[in-house]
């Protein structure tokens, strides 16, 4: 489901009223089904060491942080999904799949096939790709009628801001997950995961086409999160979805690292050939 708010820079009452029925409306229509009793919300399973629960906890905020690709209403400059929006949209897939609504709000490089190759259920996905200054009028909104949403913030969000989006998801007992790029994020999360180590596979010297990213990530946050836990995923994986390192077929990280080192001395200036 795809959103796309009246122009803000009309600038008009009738233009802002219409953006907010526009919201009021797309919430109540992915109005979870599923119980919000329900504490947790399911994780894929190459995610689910990364969290004290194995599960996502309903009411928690969740940043995702890394290589600093993302800019200015979720764009990454090149046209493609970045690994930080990969992240983020991967813990939608499993919860999406056992009934829970889901919504992306400032991602306007994200696509129909990127989210189902991640294991999203497009039939319980919303997109609000371009929200412009109501932001967070969008995000609240989400919040109010789905059970996780992520968000890229366009402009730097204020503290006060952040905090009455973080108190609407605890409240709502929706999962808020953060993407914040170059914008930022004030508040301190309930988790961060953070992701380094990027390494693409695929290519040999000079032929081969890319085949998966493997990257680090770093699990850290509040009270039983406090330890931090490390996790090396294949994402995306050679079939586009999510994968542990272990489970692809005896890669090993020895032939990794080789490569690595073969790019390396290729490159290095003044070195012998």
């Amino acid at each position: 489901m795809f959103v796309s708010l009246a122009d803000p820079r009309a600038g008009s009452a009738l233009t802002r009223e219409t953006s907010r029925e526009s919201l009021v409306i797309l919430a109540e229509r992915t109005r979870p089904i599923s119980s919000s009793q329900t504490r947790l919300l399911p994780v894929a399973a190459p995610l689910a060491d990364l969290f004290p629960d194995r599960s996502l906890r309903r009411g928690s905020t969740i940043v995702v942080t890394g290589t600093g690709t993302v800019g200015r209403e979720g764009t990454t400059g090149g046209g493609t999904v970045s690994g930080e929006i990969s992240l983020a949209l991967a813990l939608l897939a499993q919860a999406s799949q056992a009934g829970s609504w889901c919504a992306a709000i400032g991602l306007p490089d994200v696509g129909a096939v990127a989210s189902h190759g991640l294991g999203v259920d497009l039939v319980r996905f919303a997109l609000v790709p371009r929200p412009g200054p109501v932001w967070a009028e969008a995000a609240a909104a989400m919040i109010d009628g789905t059970d996780l949403v992520v968000l890229c913030p366009p402009f730097p969000p204020r503290p006060a801001m952040a905090r009455r989006l973080i108190a609407r998801a605890k409240e709502r007992r929706a999962v808020l997950i953060v993407v914040p790029g170059r914008a930022g994020w004030p508040e301190c999360p309930d988790m961060r995961l953070t992701i380094d180590a990027i390494h693409w596979d695929g290519i040999g010297s000079g032929e081969g086409y890319l085949r998966r990213r493997r990257m680090t990530v770093t699990a850290t946050g509040r009270r039983s999160a406090a330890r931090p836990v490390q996790q090396q995923l294949w994402l995306p994986s050679p079939t586009g979805s999510i994968e542990g390192t272990a489970s692809t077929g005896g890669i090993v990280d020895a032939e990794i690292a080789a490569a690595e080192s073969t790019a390396t001395i290729s490159t290095a200036p003044g070195r012998p050939r």
